[in-house]
């Protein structure tokens, strides 16, 4: 004979079974969702990305430009005018010419750069890239900086010596000082991994090189959270009971190290995002005819008294998605941070 909870009750209802409690990621997703600030960023982020991957339908079926090819003898029609896109300079003499400024139509809605190309197609299509490079370093970098400080905290000893010595060495090293160098060798004789050798106008090298100059400031807070969980007593249980040092790794101390790496994501894209940039408007991050917001802001500073807008709306761009990204990474904090969430409670 069995009884339940109904029988128990005497009132025939069936009592349902307890929910099961939220685990600790939908929890942090719930807190991020009540975060304004949080979500509008996010919204932000989404929108650019999208506005960004519609570049070849904004270029080709509504503005009708080619944003990589050079238009200076080229016109355009305008409330039933044709329009030169390279307009007789403003100054007394009207020595030399300007490229056209905005418009408000969907052709050169931003005007024109000093080679006659579409300055908003282009600011497309270089947010593709710069958004592009900026995810994949970051990615690319909590790999190798979790591998490094993973392998650092939990083994110790010789391995963390090296390690840690290594990074010590990459720290004393300016970024852009290090990014710039290893630029320089690569866009002169591309990047050669054994037999496999990889172009200097292909977009790996950036990603590779702004990767590489961040581990260090990613690998630090992920070894010390390893050296901390190392002492923690579900590890030295596993370490009794026996358990290889790789499954303690896999299913101990990286699932507690996820918190820390998705912190770490969006302030690392936006250190890619500005490294990258840098890079492009030195000529030596993207190169031509791919774009970048970079590589934009590079084309207007010779029109910055008289086309402003050529390199004020990558920047705008830059700045805009680099803020938005500060923000998230500000939601994730206070949705993922224990301490915080402790003190909070407290």
């Amino acid at each position: 004979m069995t009884a339940d909870c109904s029988s128990a009750s005497g009132t025939g209802v069936p009592v349902p079974a307890p929910a099961r409690p939220a685990g600790p990621w939908r929890k942090a997703g719930r807190t991020l969702l009540r975060n304004r600030s949080a979500m509008a960023a996010l919204g932000v982020l989404v929108c650019m990305t999208i506005a960004c991957l519609l570049a070849p339908l904004y270029a080709h079926d509504v503005a009708r430009v080619d944003p990589f090819t050079s238009n200076v003898a080229g016109s355009i029609m305008l409330d039933g005018h044709e329009v030169d896109i390279m307009q007789p300079n403003d100054n007394p003499l009207h020595l030399g010419l300007s490229p056209i400024g905005p418009t408000g139509h969907a052709a050169y809605l931003l005007g024109a750069d000093s080679q006659g190309r579409d300055v908003a197609a282009r600011l497309l299509y270089g947010g593709r890239n710069s958004l592009l490079i900026s995810a994949c370093a970051a990615v690319l970098c909590l790999l190798l900086a979790a591998t490094a400080g993973i392998a650092a905290g939990f083994f110790g000893g010789l391995v963390d010596t090296v390690l840690s010595r290594l990074m010590d060495i990459m720290w004393a090293v300016p970024v852009y000082l290090f990014a710039i160098s290893l630029s320089i060798v690569t866009v002169s004789q591309g990047l050669k991994l054994g037999p496999f050798v990889i172009e200097a106008d292909n977009l790996l090298i950036p990603i590779v090189i702004i990767a590489l100059v961040y581990v260090p400031y990613a690998a630090r807070p992920i070894r010390g959270r390893v050296l901390a969980l190392r002492q923690a007593e579900f590890v030295t249980a596993a370490r009794c009971l026996g358990v290889p040092r790789w499954r303690i790794v896999l299913f101990d101390i990286l699932p507690n190290v996820m918190t820390t790496l998705v912190l770490l994501g969006p302030l690392l894209m936006a250190l890619a995002l500005l490294a990258e940039s840098a890079l492009s408007f030195l000529s030596i991050g993207v190169q031509a005819p791919a774009a970048s917001w970079g590589t934009i802001i590079q084309d207007g500073e010779g029109l910055i008294y008289t086309r402003p807008m050529v390199a004020v709306a990558p920047g705008l761009a830059i700045v805009i998605v680099v803020l938005a990204l500060n923000i998230l990474g500000d939601g994730l904090r206070d949705a993922l941070d224990v301490r915080d969430a402790a003190r909070r409670s407290s």
